[in-house]
């Protein structure tokens, strides 16, 4: 997990440094309107002062403490193998992993960022394992992708890959069904189903009581081994030797 944390971060600060300023000071007036006071100004016991009041949790009028909504934070979801990091704006979860998974795969950049990492995977959003929510859900997520804009006057091509993990709640092939179905809408849309060939591959996770979805490019399989980190670094390794033997 301290492994996963430190690559997010970093990311993080490199895509959305802007962004998050912006929010840090909607979040913060106050402590930002110390920020901008100098330092020299203050003794060395009003600095003390200081530094201790921004190490004591900050609380509401009514005294509850006043939860930081962090970026980023980790879950425990108590399954081997499985990291769960729940993500807030500015961050878009496919932009996110797609930017990382891009600069693991550059092949000028032999060194090896990951020892633990095995696979990232995307979630847009996430519903209760209810096939009512699944489905609202679902409409959230596949507009953007398939039913607005310019989109919705062609024909996209796409597949599903559907993950259960410790999950009964709803049959495998009543999810696949219910996504086609929310994606050509009865035929009110062109788009078709291509498992090999297609633009757009909807990812559908299953854990427990939760289903989340995603939708990622053609590439995510094709060009980027399905986000497997361990099999990304591999085939950078394998062009490297291949490269340095026809020289």
């Amino acid at each position: 997990m301290q492994e996963l944390g430190l690559l997010f971060e970093e990311k993080m600060e490199e895509m959305y440094r802007k962004e998050l300023k912006e929010l840090s000071e909607e979040q913060n007036p106050e402590q930002n309107a110390d920020e901008n006071e100098s330092e020299e100004e203050l003794s060395i016991e009003d600095q003390i002062k200081q530094e201790l009041s921004e190490l004591k949790p900050k609380t509401n009028d009514d005294g509850s403490k006043i939860r930081k909504k962090d970026p980023l934070s980790f879950i425990d979801l108590n399954c081997e193998c499985v990291i769960f990091c729940k993500t807030r704006k500015p961050i878009v979860p496919e932009d996110f992993v797609k930017k990382i998974i891009e600069d693991l795969a550059d092949p000028n950049d032999m060194q090896k960022r990951t020892r633990y990492v095995m696979k990232l995977t995307p979630i847009t959003n996430s519903c209760n394992a209810t096939m009512e929510q699944f489905i609202l859900l679902l409409n959230r997520v596949l507009a953007p992708h398939f039913h607005e804009a310019d989109k919705a006057e062609k024909s996209i091509k796409f597949a599903v890959d559907l993950t259960r993990r410790n999950f009964n709640t709803i049959e495998r092939m009543d999810l696949i069904t219910q996504v086609v179905k929310q994606v050509i809408k009865d035929g009110k849309y062109k788009h078709v189903v291509d498992l090999k060939a297609y633009d757009k591959l909807i990812l559908v996770e299953c854990f427990k009581n939760n289903i989340g979805v995603s939708v990622v490019d053609g590439s995510f399989g094709s060009k980027y081994k399905k986000y497997n980190v361990q099999q990304i670094f591999e085939a950078k390794m394998k062009a490297k030797d291949k490269q340095n033997e026809q020289k």
